[in-house]
């Protein structure tokens, strides 16, 4: 319940943790910005790091004057940490997909796969587009 609490307190207060990590890591902060997103877009088991999130509350932090965060240096990190998290991951597929639907990878249901197959087929392009614009999270209800 810790780990819970803890997880929750990170997510909630996101801002105030960034600060101490910039507080406390200086520049290395951008290392530490440019990892998280490239392993949140590039590395598949690992799209539950708040990257999105991240990318707001540091842009947020770096507009505020006096800010220890650079805007041009926090934009063409994040920007390359994406890019490469996205390429990454597009190799990742290109490796592992011929193997997934050869039926060499026992916990891919292949029927899932070729219906995922179909669908991106007739539905792709704009399937990706919209994906970049839609919120992966369902919509808090309004009180």
């Amino acid at each position: 319940m810790d780990l819970l609490a803890a997880l929750s307190d990170l997510f909630l207060h996101l801002d105030e943790h960034l600060m101490k990590v910039v507080d406390t890591y200086g520049i290395w902060t951008y290392v530490i910005l440019f990892v998280i997103i490239f392993l949140e877009t590039g590395v598949v088991v690992t799209p539950f790091l708040p990257g999105d999130s991240l990318i707001f509350v540091a842009g947020a932090l770096a507009a505020i004057d006096h800010s220890p965060l650079n805007i041009v240096l926090l934009f063409i990190t994040l920007l390359t940490a994406a890019i490469l998290g996205d390429t990454a991951n597009y190799w990742i597929g290109h490796r592992v997909g011929p193997a997934a639907f050869d039926g060499k990878i026992r916990f891919l249901n292949q029927q899932h796969l070729l219906k995922t197959q179909h669908f991106y087929e007739r539905h792709g392009g704009k399937t990706i587009v919209l994906a970049r614009l839609y919120p992966s999270y369902a919509p808090l209800p309004l009180l």
